[in-house]
């Protein structure tokens, strides 16, 4: 099994931080979250923030900056937008791969649906050459599925490990950072899962490092094998 970080890994960037500011050209009023969203992605970085810290403060921007997602007009009209769009071409509604299961239109507001869309035809190109897919890989990311999730469809990949959003009311269900990432992961894959590879580019993932046989640091398009 090949277990992979995210953003900064397999994706050149922050990915949540690249969707806030694509999701700034549809709606002004995301900017009124851009001190908190830039504090904590540096604290994050960084490992200057406990789990307890993130749980908190990534919680409350999350809710807030979903809300205004919620209620904007022009979030609304790129929903209707790429509705007549599918439509004309004979498609039906995109979906998200989450943790566990198939999230589709029923779990997630559609504007939200569809700016997540709209993001990934924008930012698949962010994907780094190095990365070639395996449907059994594993994605284990602090990103939300909400978001990962249609880059891991994209790519091919059943399996996303990430924070989870409760779409009714935007609340953080679980942040998968720090030491929740191997306790999530041997909640999902069990126990006894054995991780032949982990691929990150921070060395605050060493408790996955240690899990693994292998273990990879990435720095832009350089893999380096650290154990």
């Amino acid at each position: 099994m090949r277990v992979f970080d995210f953003d900064g890994t397999i994706y050149d960037g922050e990915s949540l931080f690249d969707l806030y500011l694509f999701s700034a050209r549809y709606d002004v009023r995301v900017f009124r979250h851009i001190a908190p969203v830039l504090r904590y992605a540096i604290k994050y970085k960084l490992g200057r923030a406990t789990l307890e810290q993130m749980e908190r403060g990534v919680g409350g921007v999350a809710r807030k900056y979903l809300a205004d997602l919620s209620t904007s007009k022009g979030i609304d009209e790129l929903r209707l937008r790429r509705l007549d769009a599918a439509a004309k071409a004979g498609l039906g509604d995109d979906v998200f791969v989450g943790d566990a299961s198939v999230i589709g239109a029923d779990d997630l507001n559609g504007g939200l649906r569809s700016l997540v869309n709209a993001f990934w035809d924008r930012n698949m190109r962010k994907i780094k050459s190095w990365y070639e897919p395996r449907p059994d890989d594993v994605i284990l990311t602090a990103s939300f599925d909400v978001t990962v999730g249609e880059a891991c469809r994209r790519l091919g990949v059943r399996h996303l490990i990430a924070s989870t959003i409760d779409p009714e009311t935007f609340e953080v269900t679980y942040l998968n950072f720090n030491t929740n990432k191997p306790k999530r992961l041997r909640q999902v894959l069990g126990e006894d899962a054995v991780i032949d590879e982990f691929y990150t580019d921070s060395r605050f993932d060493q408790p996955m490092i240690d899990m693994a046989c292998k273990g990879f640091m990435v720095k832009g398009d350089v893999v380096t094998r650290v154990k």
